[in-house]
């Protein structure tokens, strides 16, 4: 163990933060694992072995090399069947990726929205031009080139490239229709949503046009299949989950009402004073005084 630095999870999440990117190799021994908590990060993994993983509402099993990709706004897990397991992942945050329309629109594409095609199966020649593109990616990220975001870039551009001419993997267990899986999908965000940590990282998803938005699909739609089945619009489930937290931050933090406020996202404190008494009755300092 001499000599060997332990870096942190926090420290690594800083430093990802500041660059938007980070790629590296994934060995069965976990030496080269990194252990990330980031949730406003992309991700494509490039894996062999054996391993089941969970998306939005689907599964799909998979023994050999698989290539992934991951949208911080759709949930997901990842099950690792198999001792041996080896391959490369990639994170990068929108912002690192959105230098150019072309780069955008790799953010709309079927391997990122909700409802498409985030994992395909891989040959073993797809697999050896894939590794040689992460294996790039990693000397550049340590290279001293001035311009090295923006080869890496284009790595990344390559690796879509060549998973746009893939066929779409079959054998996903999915829900039994659309508004389902939405349904599920929409309920999963808004609880990741939670609980608020402090005033300075107030909520970032505030209306059901943000959430249509993240999830990739029409607002109207999204509402529909809410209502079909939970028999709630967007904004209702929303707000009841808003209220919910502000009933706990009430209950169970000092911050003054200004500070909820404005970590639900409320610009002004009376606009939620407002929204607290129209769903509970009561206003934000009543309740407080009762349940303290």
């Amino acid at each position: 163990m001499e000599g060997k630095i332990i870096r942190s999870v926090s420290d690594y999440n800083t430093e990802l933060k500041l660059r938007g990117f980070n790629v590296f190799e994934i060995e069965s021994d976990g030496n080269s694992t990194h252990v990330y908590s980031r949730k406003d990060f992309y991700k494509i993994c490039l894996t062999t072995g054996k391993s089941k993983i969970h998306y939005a509402d689907r599964s799909f099993e998979a023994e050999g090399t698989v290539l992934f990709f991951g949208n911080p706004h759709i949930p997901y897990s990842w099950e690792t069947l198999s001792t041996t397991y080896v391959g490369y992942t990639c994170l990068f945050s929108e912002d690192f990726l959105q230098v150019s329309d072309r780069s955008s629109g790799m953010l709309q594409s079927p391997f990122f929205k909700l409802g498409g095609t985030p994992i395909l199966t891989i040959t073993e020649k797809q697999r050896e031009f894939l590794n040689g593109l992460f294996q790039k990616m990693i000397e550049e990220q340590q290279s001293d080139y001035s311009l090295k975001d923006d080869l890496i870039r284009n790595y990344i551009q390559l690796i879509f490239h060549e998973a746009l001419k893939m066929q779409p993997s079959e054998g996903y267990d999915q829900h039994k229709n659309a508004a389902s899986r939405i349904s599920s999908v929409f309920l999963e965000l808004l609880e990741r949503q939670f609980p608020v940590e402090s005033p300075e990282k107030p909520l970032q998803l505030r209306t059901a046009k943000d959430y249509a938005g993240n999830l990739s699909v029409h607002i109207n739609h999204l509402n529909h299949s809410l209502k079909e089945i939970t028999g709630k619009s967007t904004s209702t489930l929303i707000n009841e989950r808003i209220v919910s937290e502000a009933k706990a931050l009430l209950q169970h933090t000092n911050w003054n009402i200004s500070e909820i406020a404005f970590a639900l996202g409320f610009e002004y404190p009376t606009y939620f004073n407002n929204f607290f008494k129209k769903l509970t009755g009561t206003n934000p300092k009543s309740f407080r005084e009762l349940v303290v």
